[in-house]
């Protein structure tokens, strides 16, 4: 009998033993043990921002990377190829820096300073590889390779292998940038303004006149199918017909291509220099480019007075701030006539002061004669003509101004309606308002004052 209980009890206890879940030890992520550890003062992150790669470290801690770099140097060992300073400061073009530094090309500067990353350790004396890619941070592929005793990193030398050693990464140095062709693809796109989103908006909604909705493909109808539209849509009245097109040296039909020749104009502000600000204005953060296009399509002709990059800079944040300033500025800058220089000067020199309408009705742009060429506006306001014939094409001129134009205050405020203030009279207790007296009246009193009743009458006195 004590057998059988024996192996009873047995058995119940390695039932109850299974029971119970096996309890497996966490370990703590990475993301935890840095919040709660921080970087070690050995990390290779501190000895990059204490070295004498200093312009580096700048641009690392500008684009928000450290968070990022700390997560990478927590999940294991990294290798950065740090450039020197000078390849930041006098070899990199001024404008691709200014590109990087923009805040609105952020993720710009952070994939190429990521490309100079590898999450693994590879050390100069050990073997570097003849020729291999190997897979950064950023998620693209540098080519690491050998040419004799020269270490190649993309095609840049590095210049000092090894230069800072840590338990958790190694810095080499070398000798100029790296820039990825995604960055160099953003860059030139940039620069070069190829697609002109404003110009041709291909990919805006349209909406369909006849049944106010937005227009799609129209899919394949199969023969005998009923109409896509409904009948009553198709026979209700459309828009007005617009005037056409007037003819011009365009397409087979000899119409204008507004839209052509906008873009025309805006590519010779970015190439002709020192006017990128507005051509950003045109195409970026407003539709000025697409109203313009349509403008010269249908038969008009414009001037363009365009404020160079310094003036633009001097517009402070209140003048930008207010819905819809930057196409007011630029309406009171557009004139609805052909002008040159030279008729421009012509007729100031003939007349003295002209007033030329603007597209900001109604509010007029005053041009005078002044140290030997065409001045807009007045007082501070005002602005020379000192970049004649930018662009001529017979239907769009553009001359350069130095500054800022804004509409005088008095036809601000008419064009608002404003009603002049008028001062109210002002009574004080001693000074009483003078009563009006008629002719018959001061006729009474001369005879009042012959007789000498002349002080007994309050009028008269």
């Amino acid at each position: 009998m004590g057998a059988p209980l024996f192996g009873a009890v047995l058995l119940c206890l390695v039932l109850a033993a299974a029971a119970v879940p096996e309890q497996q030890p966490t370990l703590p992520s990475s993301s935890a043990a840095n919040s709660s550890t921080g970087v070690n003062s050995n990390s290779v992150l501190v000895a990059l921002l204490d070295s004498h790669y200093t312009e580096l470290a700048e641009l690392v801690e500008k684009a928000l990377l450290l968070q990022s770099l700390e997560d990478a140097v927590g999940r294991g060992n990294v290798t950065i190829f740090a450039p020197r300073n000078e390849a930041l400061e006098r070899d990199l073009d001024p404008e691709f820096r200014a590109f990087l530094l923009e805040p609105r090309n952020l993720r710009s500067l952070q994939r190429l300073l990521l490309f100079h990353v590898l999450p693994s350790r590879l050390h100069s004396h050990s073997a570097w590889p003849a020729s291999t890619a190997r897979m950064t941070l950023s998620g693209e592929h540098l080519q690491l390779s050998a040419d004799g005793h020269k270490m190649l990193v993309g095609t840049a030398e590095v210049t000092r292998p090894d230069a800072v050693v840590r338990p958790d990464g190694v810095i080499h140095g070398i000798e100029r940038l790296l820039v990825p062709r995604s960055v160099q693809e953003d860059f030139n796109r940039r620069r070069s303004l190829a697609a002109i989103s404003a110009v041709l908006p291909t990919g805006a909604p349209e909406v369909d006149p006849r049944t106010h909705r937005l227009k799609k493909p129209a899919p394949p109808v199969p023969l005998g199918a009923p109409p896509v539209l409904p009948v009553w849509d198709a026979m209700a009245p459309g828009p007005s017909i617009a005037p056409a097109p007037a003819p011009g040296p365009g397409s087979g039909k000899h119409h204008f291509d507004g839209h052509s020749q906008v873009k025309d104009f805006i590519q010779t502000l970015v190439l002709y220099g020192g006017y990128n600000e507005l051509a950003d204005i045109l195409v970026n953060l407003t539709s000025l480019a697409t109203e313009m296009g349509r403008l010269v399509s249908e038969g008009y002709v414009l001037t363009v007075l365009a404020p160079n990059d310094e003036a633009m800079a001097r517009l402070t944040t209140d003048q930008l701030s207010e819905p819809g300033s930057p196409e007011n500025i630029l309406y009171y800058h557009m004139v609805p006539e052909y002008q040159t220089e030279e008729s421009m000067y012509n007729a100031v020199r003939r007349f003295g002061t002209v007033r030329y309408d603007t597209l900001r009705l109604p509010q007029k742009v005053t041009a005078r004669e002044a140290d030997g060429s065409v001045k807009f506006g007045h007082g501070e306001g005002s602005a020379y003509l000192f970049d004649p014939d930018i662009y001529t094409d017979g239907r769009i001129s553009v001359q350069g101004i130095d500054a800022v134009l804004f509409p005088p205050v008095e036809d601000t405020a008419k064009s608002a309606g404003a009603s002049p203030v008028r001062k109210a009279l002002v009574v004080t207790g001693t000074a009483k308002p003078k009563l009006r007296r008629g002719k018959l009246l001061e006729g009474a009193c001369h005879v009042a004052a012959v007789f000498g009743g002349r002080s007994h009458f309050k009028s008269c006195q």
